[in-house]
C-alpha cells in the first residue's frame, strides 16, 4: 500500500530507493506488464486499438426476451408478454411494457431478435469465450491494448460489481463462473475490479493522517510534490518501465475517475435507481422470503451508478468494462427467485431507467460514437410461463440490445418465432457478438504486428476479423 504522510512528504526527500520500494515491493506482487512494445515505445507507431470503449452490461440469470425487446402480446396467455407491450420511437417496433424510457430511444439502439446462446444454465458465456482460449474478453483486450492506458495509467480492462459503488452490498463472487478468466494469457491481464480484492486495489489506496486527508489543498500539494520528485528520479536514475507505470497509476490522479462526487448532482440523481428498492415485492407464500434478496437489493441500489461510473472511466481512457448486476434476471418464481410480474418492477424497470439515463448522458456529451454499450445475459427465458408465474432457463433465444459505438441507429435485426422461442433462419451467436465488440475495439492491421502476442490469440483475432459481426456499420 502506498503511504503519503506528513513526515514523508515534508521531512524526507523521496529518493530513488523509496520509489523502487513502491514500484517493486509494494506493487511488485502485481506484476503489471507494460503496454505492448509498439505502444510503450511510441516512435510514431500506430496503436492496435481504435480508441473506442465497450461496456458490457451482463444480465446474469437470463433476461426474458418476451418482457424486454421481443414481446408477443398476441400469443396465448401462457406465453404472452406479462403486462403487454408499448410502441417505440421506431414505427412497427414494440417493447415490453416495463421499458417505457428505452422505448423512446429505440431509434438510437440496435435490437437483435434472433440471438441464441445455446446455454441453459447460469454461466460466464459470452464474457468468457472458447475462441479466446477460455479467456475473458476483458483479458484479451488488455493483452492487445496493454494493462494500463499509456497517458492516464488507468486500467484498460475492468470488471464492475455492486461493491464498486457500495461496499456494503454482497457479491456472488465466482459462484456461477470465473468472469475474469485469463486462459493462457497470464494473471496479470485479469480485469481490474474496483471495490474488489487484490494487490492493485490495495496499492491504489492512499493512506494519510486524518487531518491531512481532510485538507484537500494539502493532499493535492503532497501529490504534486511527489509527482515532481518522481519525474526527477525517472529522468536521473531511470526506474524500470513496470515500476514507473505502477507508480503512475496512483500519482497521476486516476482515482478521480472513480469519484462520483465530481459529477453534477443532477446527473447522479438522473442515474440513481435506488427508488426501485421495494422489499414488499420479496414476500413469498405469506411467511417466506426469497434467498436472493441481497442480489435484488444490490441491483436496485447500484445499477444506475455503476453505469455512470463506467461512463466516467471510459472518458478517462478505459477500453473495456463489464458491469455485473448480480443474479437477478432468473425469474423462476420459486423460493429463491421472483416471478415475472415482480421481476418487472424489481429488475426490468431499474434497467430501463439506468440504461436510458446512460443513453441520454452519452448523447448530451457527444459520446455516442465513442462508447458501445452491450446488454445481454447468458441465456433467455422459456416462452411458456410456469405454474408459479415465472419463466425458466431457455438456451434457444435471448435478448440482445446495443447502443452507440458508431454502429447503432434504430437497427432491428433478425426475427423470432411467434412464441419467441427460436430464431427464424440462421441465428446470431456469441461469436457474432464477440466480432462486433472486437471490430469496435481493435485495429486488426496493427494488432497483428504486436511481436509478442501469443500465437493462439493471433489466430483468434484472424478468425474473428473475418466475421462481419451482429451490426451493420454506419
Amino acid at each position: 500500500m502506498l503511504t503519503l504522510s506528513d513526515s514523508l512528504s515534508q521531512r524526507r526527500q523521496l529518493g530513488r530507493r523509496y520509489f523502487m520500494q513502491i514500484g517493486g515491493a509494494a506493487l511488485g506482487s502485481l506484476a503489471l506488464p507494460m503496454l505492448n512494445s509498439r505502444q510503450a515505445q511510441g516512435g510514431g507507431a500506430r496503436s492496435p486499438v481504435t480508441g473506442k470503449s465497450v461496456i458490457c452490461l451482463f444480465q446474469q440469470g437470463g433476461p426474458s426476451q418476451l418482457e424486454t425487446f421481443d414481446p408477443k402480446v398476441d400469443a396465448p396467455a401462457e406465453i404472452a408478454s406479462v403486462g403487454g407491450e408499448i410502441p417505440t420511437s421506431v414505427p412497427g417496433i414494440r417493447f415490453g411494457s416495463s421499458l417505457p424510457q428505452l422505448a423512446q430511444h429505440a431509434h438510437r439502439m440496435a435490437v437483435v431478435r434472433n440471438y441464441q446462446t445455446n446455454t441453459g444454465h447460469g454461466g460466464v458465456a459470452p464474457l468468457v469465450s472458447k475462441q479466446l482460449g477460455d479467456a475473458s474478453i476483458g483479458s484479451a483486450y488488455a493483452r492487445v491494448a496493454g494493462v494500463n492506458h499509456p497517458e492516464t495509467g488507468l486500467p484498460n480492462s475492468m470488471f464492475m460489481i455492486p461493491q464498486s459503488i457500495d461496499g456494503d452490498q454482497k457479491t456472488l463472487g465466482e459462484r456461477f463462473g470465473k468472469f475474469d478468466a485469463v486462459g493462457g494469457l497470464g494473471k496479470a491481464y485479469a480485469p481490474f475490479v474496483p471495490g474488489g480484492k487484490g494487490p492493485l486495489q490495495e496499492a491504489m489506496n492512499l493512506t494519510l493522517p486524518r487531518d491531512r486527508f481532510d485538507n484537500r489543498r494539502n493532499l493535492l500539494k503532497s501529490l504534486d510534490g511527489a509527482r515532481r520528485q518522481f519525474d526527477a528520479v525517472v529522468e536521473m536514475d531511470g526506474l524500470s518501465g513496470i515500476q514507473a507505470q505502477a507508480l503512475d497509476l496512483v500519482l497521476k490522479g486516476v482515482a478521480s475517475a472513480f469519484d462520483l462526487s465530481k459529477e453534477d448532482p443532477r446527473t447522479v440523481a438522473r442515474y440513481d435507481t435506488s427508488q426501485y428498492y421495494n422489499p414488499r415485492l420479496w414476500s413469498y407464500a405469506g411467511d417466506k422470503t426469497r434467498n436472493n434478496i441481497p442480489w435484488y437489493t444490490a441491483h436496485t441500489k447500484t445499477l444506475g451508478k455503476m453505469l455512470l461510473l463506467a461512463r466516467r472511466l471510459c472518458e478517462a481512457g478505459c477500453g473495456f468494462i463489464t458491469i455485473h448486476s448480480e443474479f437477478v434476471w432468473d425469474f423462476h418464481a420459486d423460493s429463491n427467485n421472483v416471478a415475472v410480474a415482480e421481476g418487472k418492477q424489481l429488475v426490468i424497470e431499474p434497467f430501463d431507467h439506468a440504461v436510458s439515463a446512460f443513453i441520454e448522458d452519452c448523447e448530451d456529451r457527444g459520446l455516442s460514437d465513442d462508447i458501445l454499450l452491450v446488454c445481454c445475459g447468458e441465456m433467455g427465458r422459456t416462452p411458456r410461463i410456469n405454474k408459479n408465474g415465472g419463466r425458466d432457463h431457455w438456451p434457444k433465444l435471448a435478448p440482445l440490445m446495443l447502443y452507440g459505438g458508431g454502429l447503432t441507429a434504430g437497427q432491428d435485426i433478425g426475427r423470432s418465432t411467434r412464441d419467441a422461442g427460436e430464431a427464424v433462419g440462421v441465428p446470431q451467436t456469441p461469436d457474432d457478438l464477440l466480432a462486433t465488440i472486437f471490430h469496435t475495439l481493435f485495429d486488426y492491421a496493427e494488432a497483428r504486428l504486436i511481436p509478442d502476442l501469443p500465437t493462439d490469440l493471433k489466430r483468434a483475432l484472424a478468425s474473428i476479423e473475418k466475421n462481419p459481426g451482429v451490426l451493420a456499420i454506419r
